[in-house]
């Protein structure tokens, strides 16, 4: 309130005239700095860094174009208005515009709060703000703007190290089993919260895609899409938020991933999937133990015994719901967290878990409020 109110003030004194021009001049500085920003990677548009680059131009170009602007404008408006009635009503006008420019930058704080990665400690007084709970009911947090933010899976970390195994051979990566597992693997993809979620699945039956609860949470848009480019629409049948496992019908026949419970501490395993909403990527890694744990769900909420596979290797954002596979391509955990200190490592669902889970899809489900 005290944000908007100061802009509001601030609008008074520029007045609507000044105010209306230096924002119609940041918008078509933004417009043209948004397209050039991703000029300037090798990859062009389709680098996973294009969203951050064409922000940052945005932002740049847009500055450039309403500093430019507002010179112009403070003319014209001197020679416009003259009486003070008008000030007043111009005063009156710039102070309604920018406090409601100052309510659609809370709201979209607050959208990316609720939803973004690493914002854990503020997403719980967004959900206390009444006024923002009221903007995000009156203006819905959708569209490729919001979408631009987030990207990526709101993978939960864990506090601690990864497994105390050997280094991971870099050989799996090039194992035919295993990059022939590939073709079962697709990416995950949904708005919840008013931001876009990426991820990873697999395919554990033809028309059956496996992914993680966190991964799906919140959205009624979710799609898969193949490695050759191919969109599906998906339905959640199966959502267990308190085991972070989530199933989705989609409308095609997929290649599956066979499912082995047989895992052994050092183990060569690699991690498959869309990591940071980029390529697909086959990562390799090491199996750690598999053991029982007292946790939380993958909304936060707590405790919660679980079993989980602690594994070595790159995980990463984007990786969540992919599978972890052993040397011969058989699926042997569903990838759910990184760690946090020492190596790079990570902590997977027991891959077995699907199995029960297939016994009790529906025809669909609710995936409930989204979560970070």
């Amino acid at each position: 309130m005290a944000f908007t109110i100061s802009l509001g003030l601030w609008g008074y004194r520029q007045g609507l005239i000044v105010g209306a021009m230096t924002l119609f001049g940041f918008a078509v500085g933004a417009f043209v700095g948004g397209r050039l920003g991703p000029l300037v990677l090798s990859q062009g548009a389709k680098s996973p860094y294009a969203p951050l680059c064409a922000a940052l131009g945005a932002l740049l170009a847009g500055a450039l174009a309403a500093v430019a602007v507002e010179s112009v404008a403070l003319g014209l408006r001197a020679k416009v208005i003259r009486r003070p009635a008008l000030h007043l009503a111009d005063g009156a006008g710039g102070a309604a515009l920018i406090a409601s420019v100052a309510l659609g930058l809370a709201w979209v704080f607050g959208s990316v709060a609720l939803h973004a990665p690493g914002t854990a400690r503020l997403r719980a007084d967004v959900q206390d703000s009444v006024i923002l709970r009221s903007l995000n009911e009156v203006l819905p947090p959708s569209g490729p703007v919001l979408n631009a933010l987030d990207r990526v899976d709101p993978a939960p970390s864990v506090t601690g190290p990864a497994a105390p195994v050997a280094k991971p051979s870099q050989e799996i990566a090039t194992d035919p089993d295993v990059l022939a597992a590939g073709g079962a693997v697709v990416r995950v993809l949904g708005t919840a919260c008013g931001l876009g979620v990426e991820g990873s699945g697999w395919a554990v039956e033809p028309g059956l895609v496996v992914t993680n609860a966190h991964v799906v949470a919140g959205s009624d848009d979710t799609t898969v899409t193949t490695q050759g480019g191919t969109e599906l629409d998906a339905t959640p049948v199966y959502y267990a938020p308190e085991d972070d496992l989530a199933l989705l019908r989609v409308g095609a026949d997929l290649p599956t991933l066979p499912i082995s419970d047989q895992r052994d501490s050092g183990a060569d395993a690699a991690v498959l999937g869309y990591p940071e909403n980029g390529p697909y990527s086959v990562a390799a890694a090491r199996l750690g133990d598999t053991t029982e744990t007292v946790s939380e769900d993958s909304y936060g909420n707590g405790p919660v015994n679980r079993t989980i596979v602690a594994l070595r290797g790159s995980v990463r954002s984007g990786n969540s719901g992919g599978p972890l596979v052993d040397g011969r391509g058989r699926a042997v955990g569903i990838v759910f967290a990184a760690t946090t200190a020492g190596p790079p490592g990570g902590f997977a669902i027991p891959a077995e878990d699907v199995r029960e889970a297939l016994a009790k899809t529906s025809a669909s489900v609710s995936t409930g409020a989204c979560t970070g």
